[in-house]
């Protein structure tokens, strides 16, 4: 009889999880600056994994420096028009170094893309394991672990991360060591998104069934709590990945992010704030590299929003449909109110129909 049971409920299971990625896909394509965002992302994920391949192409590397190419009466400005421009350095030179700009610009993409994924994966791990851990333990357990995320919230994040960058050793690997401290630092907020939503979630009755059947704890965390929080966790972590590359950035601008000669957009902009009248394009191209990648990263991230709560609007007005939607829910709204009318004045409805 249990075989019996656990066969005809695997179809019933994995129906709704197909139809969901479906309806997810269809609602996320619907939304035109969502699909745009993520050709954007997708292309610059591209670039950071190739960047050894465009680099040999362009016949240049990111930490080789050519003297030659500064003017050192001028205080090493570039020599040519726009920063040395030509057909061996595609973006230009940095100044001083004579460093090509385009390969340095490629794989600062590479950290800076790569410091926010890993530092959105600690914060994720670590926020759902305290906030499921809380909400399916004791009152000691959840009260403990409720404060220590109230902790890591109230604490100031640049702050924390400063302190921390400072009294590691040089040798260890910089982009990891900045990803793990924003990972180590900044979990708190979706430690309380999990623990709200599992507590929802403990209540519903599938859940319910579940521990009347025996199952453990962890048991009904991994197969009936997990997928339920899926939606609001990847939400929040498409959100947090454009903010983490503003904390990269913000770290190595300040001198306690990635080192030289290792690429970082963050290092490239704390080295060009005096270069933006002698040399503009060393402050620009970085800057709007970070731009480009942040507002992409923010429109998906909304997007991925709408399309997995349907119920909440999304905060953008270009190509998500806001106002046809707006008028959809005025129709709604105007269809219910004449519902409740004709439900009022059964006379008068009686008769309308004569």
């Amino acid at each position: 009889m249990s075989e019996a049971l656990v066969v005809t409920e695997i179809p019933e299971a994995t129906a709704p999880g197909v139809s969901g990625a479906r309806q997810f896909w269809r609602r996320l394509r619907a939304q035109r600056a969502a699909m745009v965002a993520a050709g954007v992302v997708a292309l610059l994920v591209l670039v950071a994994l190739a960047a050894p391949l465009l680099t040999a192409l362009e016949g240049q590397d990111p930490t080789t420096y050519h003297p030659s190419l500064v003017d050192s009466a001028r205080g090493g400005v570039p020599i040519g028009s726009l920063g040395g421009v030509s057909g061996d350095h595609w973006l230009g030179v940095e100044p001083q170094t004579g460093r090509d700009l385009f390969a340095r610009l490629v794989y600062g993409a590479r950290v800076s893309l790569g410091v926010a994924l890993g530092a959105t994966a600690v914060q994720v791990l670590l926020g759902v394991v305290v906030g499921v851990a809380a909400a399916l333990g004791n009152r000691w357990v959840d009260q403990l672990l409720s404060r220590v995320t109230d902790i890591i919230v109230a604490m100031p994040l640049m702050i924390m991360a400063l302190a921390l960058l400072a009294i590691v050793p040089e040798n260890f690997p910089r982009p990891i060591l900045v990803a793990l401290v924003i990972g180590f630092v900044a979990w708190g907020t979706i430690g309380k998104i999990a623990r709200a939503q599992t507590l929802t979630l403990k209540e519903l009755d599938y859940v319910a069934a579940a521990r009347l059947s025996g199952w453990g704890r962890w048991r009904i965390a991994r197969r009936e709590l997990l997928p339920g929080l899926a939606a609001p966790v990847i939400t929040y972590a498409a959100l947090m990945v454009p903010a983490n590359i503003s904390i990269e950035a913000s770290l190595s601008f300040l001198g306690v992010g990635v080192k030289p000669p290792t690429a970082s957009w963050g290092q490239m902009l704390s080295s060009a704030d005096v270069w933006y009248q002698a040399a503009p394009q060393y402050l620009l191209l970085p800057a709007a590299a970070l731009f480009v990648t942040v507002l992409a990263l923010t429109v998906l991230g909304d997007g991925v929003r709408t399309a997995l709560d349907p119920r909440a609007a999304s905060r953008l007005r270009v190509g998500t449909g806001r106002k046809q939607e707006a008028r959809k829910q005025e129709s709604r709204k105007q269809e219910a109110r004449s519902d409740r009318t004709g439900a009022a004045d059964p006379g008068h409805a009686e008769e309308a129909t004569s």
